[in-house]
């Protein structure tokens, strides 16, 4: 089964956003109680660059760095780790306490450090940094979930309605189906009925549904099966939330596939007609490459008949002078 995605594609920065508040509760509700959720959280991502100018993106970690505000009123700053795909890593905790160093000494301001571990090993559970000598001892204890918990606490996750709850379903079901296309794309329709049925509004069936897709990869043919069922579905239903948005993503990716095949199509006649012309008049300097390439298709189909002509340099530049003067 196709699971291919891009690096820089990974889903979970943006569910963390569109409902971090969601998440917090759902994960951390001892630090969500201190928090005065009038206040919208700003998402400082230039200052976590400025602390983790090197940190990996994509499918390995979504880290997020955000400042809300007490319920009493002061700043309180969140460093959320989440460690999507995770590998051996004696290192983990050391990471985590740096960072949270680093947001002390460049801001001077301490943050609160958290991470998801949505990893599939029971037992690999790190949570705290600490060294120890005669004279001095650090022990530095961050707040840590582990998404394979919720294995056992399936029932919770059912009769939830904080949404955060639909994520970690998704993710669990995620990793179960990974060797079974069949069995993922009924569960997968499964979690999508439930988003309906749930009460959930339009924007966050949609929202939510994105998030299942990406993680849920279908192989092409049972794809097909799937969208062909959900379209039944909400037909039945009367709420064609998800495939209209589909049906025109897919009619925008018809449209941006038939643009880039005429801009390739077009590039391998200028490369053509390029190394036509070297053989015709000799190496082509780059000022008159320049030109050719600045040619629109029709001047370029012409300059494909009118350089069985040329005997020499002269003469494609002529008619180049020509075209630009507008007399070709």
């Amino acid at each position: 089964m196709s699971t291919s995605r891009s690096d820089q594609d990974s889903p979970w920065k943006q569910i963390l956003r569109q409902y971090f508040r969601e998440a917090i509760e759902f994960f951390f509700p001892t630090t969500a109680a201190l928090i005065d959720w009038q206040k919208p959280p700003e998402f400082l991502d230039k200052e976590y660059q400025q602390i983790a100018p090197d940190a990996e993106v994509g499918k390995r970690y979504a880290d997020q760095l955000v400042k809300v505000w007490q319920k009493r009123g002061d700043e309180l700053w969140l460093l959320l780790h989440t460690e999507i795909q995770a590998k051996p890593e004696a290192s983990f905790t050391e990471r985590m306490f740096i960072y949270n160093l680093r947001i002390f000494d460049y801001f001077h301001h301490p943050a609160i450090s958290l991470a998801i571990l949505c990893d599939g090993r029971a037992k690999w559970r790190p949570k705290v940094y600490e060294f120890s000598y005669p004279d001095t001892h650090l022990r530095f204890e961050f707040g840590v979930v582990k998404l394979l918990d919720y294995q056992t606490r399936w029932t919770e996750l059912e009769t939830s309605r904080n949404p955060f709850a639909i994520v970690v379903m998704a993710h669990l079901k995620a990793q179960e189906t990974k060797r079974n296309a069949s069995d993922r794309k009924t569960v997968k329709l499964s979690l999508i009925r439930r988003l309906y049925e749930s009460g959930y509004s339009r924007s966050e069936v949609v929202n939510l549904f994105r998030f299942i897709d990406w993680v849920m990869i279908l192989p092409e043919g049972l794809k097909q099966t799937f969208w062909a069922e959900l379209k039944v579905y909400e037909e039945e239903r009367r709420m064609p939330y998800i495939t209209s948005v589909e049906e025109i993503g897919f009619a925008r990716g018809l449209e941006t596939g038939r643009q880039q095949a005429e801009q390739q199509a077009e590039q391998r006649q200028r490369s053509l007609i390029l190394r036509q012309l070297n053989r015709r008049v000799g190496e082509v300097p780059e000022t008159v490459r320049q030109r050719v390439e600045q040619l629109t298709i029709d001047q370029l189909e012409a300059l494909g008949e009118a350089l069985l002509d040329f005997a020499q340099l002269a003469d494609l530049q002529a008619w180049l002078e020509a075209v630009e003067l507008g007399q070709e």
